[in-house]
């Protein structure tokens, strides 16, 4: 979720600026209204992006295939 809102604010405050220099924005409430807008969009689309990164890489659990609790089975158990 950090990684998430933390790319959103980078990417998004950008493109935010980007686009609102081709609409004319002339009150507080439209210039509010249309980031909201855009930033919506832009949240979605971070956040679906993190989430496939995050399955592709296996969330960084290594990739060893078992269970928090088969893992802690493993260590617990005398060899």
């Amino acid at each position: 979720m950090q990684v998430t809102f933390v790319t959103t604010i980078l990417v998004g405050a950008p493109v935010v600026a980007a686009l609102s220099t081709t609409v004319a924005l002339p009150t507080w409430e439209s210039r509010v209204s249309f980031a909201v807008r855009i930033g919506a969009i832009i949240w979605i689309l971070v956040a679906l992006a993190a989430y496939a990164y995050a399955r592709r890489t296996e969330a960084g659990d290594g990739g060893s295939g078992k269970t928090r609790a088969e893992d802690d089975e493993s260590i617990d158990a005398p060899e």
